[in-house]
């Protein structure tokens, strides 16, 4: 089978954006989709077509928070790349600069269907630097970036007051941290307005920002800090995403009415702080009911990101209905990373980023059998 033009028959299809196709037919040209369909799907001649009777066609999973290659499993010391605990303020940095794609979570995100993840910078600092969105296979981090930044990590809570307040310095309370960030929006627009100021790397990552060129990535879990969250939004008119929203279900109806989508889990793991307490996977449910925007997160390696279609399950388990489980894990986290018009669906020009897997990916005992990105095969 050619790497870049081949066509697939026989499978259950999910676009995710479109209804399901029984006996369908995905073809791919030069690494794109050209056309998604039912048996009678005309294949392009020259194109070489496969059998895929009995498997299902699946877009790839997408995670969007995660610290892929910059807190790297196994490693220890050696592979914790994701903070720089230095300083409140680090929003010069760039997650890009610590990714070591020869990590082995790259492989293990292939092999659980996950082609495409938002990587991260840590929550040790009030504002942690730029996200970057990539793909889950390539030699070097430049051949697998789809959108560098894809935004910037900030922190509300727990891990800034703990690591900062340490140090005996601001932030060591909630009230620091907001100060914080309100200071160091206030600079920015400063920075922005002043057409004689001197190059600053932090000032020039806000100003994406304020010019709403990228999300606002705000880690937070209970509500009072999303309240904040919503708070420091609409002072200073940014876009907001939430990230855990551990009690965002506390305030649904608020953060629906804004627009605010959230990031929720990570969920197969303990409640290790006070923080996640009220982290119950049914939240999920409660939030897209009230018209919430979620996406479903591993916040690997915190889970290993080849779970993350097994807590996409575990949401439907507990109420989640299964068609928004399924965009949790695809469409709904692209279109949050800002990458939607290449991947997260099964659509005609977007990029062949998919996996055959041995059943429904949301069945405990089906499998990725076959995962292909730019239409060539990686697993």
């Amino acid at each position: 089978m050619s790497e870049a033009s081949f066509a697939l028959r026989g499978a259950t299809i999910l676009p995710v954006t479109a209804p399901p196709i029984e006996d369908g037919v995905i073809v791919v040209e030069h690494g794109r989709i050209s056309a998604v369909g039912g048996p009678d799907l005309p294949v392009p001649e020259g194109v070489p077509v496969s059998d895929a009777a009995g498997e299902w066609i699946v877009p790839g999973l997408v995670d969007a928070h995660t610290h892929l290659g910059v807190v790297e499993i196994g490693e220890g010391w050696a592979g914790a790349d994701g903070n720089e605990k230095t300083d409140p303020n680090t929003a010069y940095v760039r997650a890009l600069d610590g990714i070591n794609p020869a990590e082995r979570g790259f492989a293990e995100a292939v092999e659980g269907g996950v082609l495409a993840a938002c990587v991260n910078p840590g929550s040790a600092n009030v504002i942690g630097g730029e996200t970057v969105a990539v793909k889950t296979a390539g030699r070097y981090v430049e051949e697998m970036v789809l959108r560098s930044p894809a935004g910037v990590k900030s922190a509300l809570g727990e891990n800034p007051k703990r690591v900062h307040g340490e140090q005996k310095r601001t932030p060591s309370t909630r009230m620091g941290i907001a100060g914080v960030l309100r200071q160091a929006f206030v600079e920015a627009e400063n920075y922005r307005s002043d057409d004689d100021a001197e190059r600053d790397l932090k000032l020039e990552t806000l100003v994406k920002v304020l010019n709403r060129e990228i999300p606002w990535r705000q880690h937070c879990h209970r509500a009072d800090d999303i309240a904040t969250a919503l708070r420091v939004a609409e002072e200073f008119g940014y876009d907001l995403v939430l990230d855990h929203g551990t009690e965002a279900h506390l305030l649904a109806d608020v953060v629906a009415e804004r627009g605010v989508p959230v990031i929720f889990g990570p969920l197969l793991c303990a409640r290790s702080k006070v923080e996640t307490a009220n982290r119950f996977p049914e939240n999920a449910a409660k939030l897209a009911a009230a018209g919430v925007t979620i996406a479903i997160t591993t916040d690997h390696p915190v889970v290993p990101i080849e779970h993350l279609a097994i807590q996409a399950m575990l949401c439907v388990k507990e109420g989640l209905d299964r068609d928004t489980a399924l965009r949790a894990v695809t469409i709904n986290p692209a279109t949050i990373m800002g990458v939607e018009d290449r991947i997260g669906s099964l659509e005609a020009g977007k990029d062949a980023d998919f996996c055959v897997w041995s059943g429904d990916p949301l069945d405990i005992y089906s499998r990725v059998e076959r995962a292909f990105i730019d239409g060539r095969q990686v697993r």
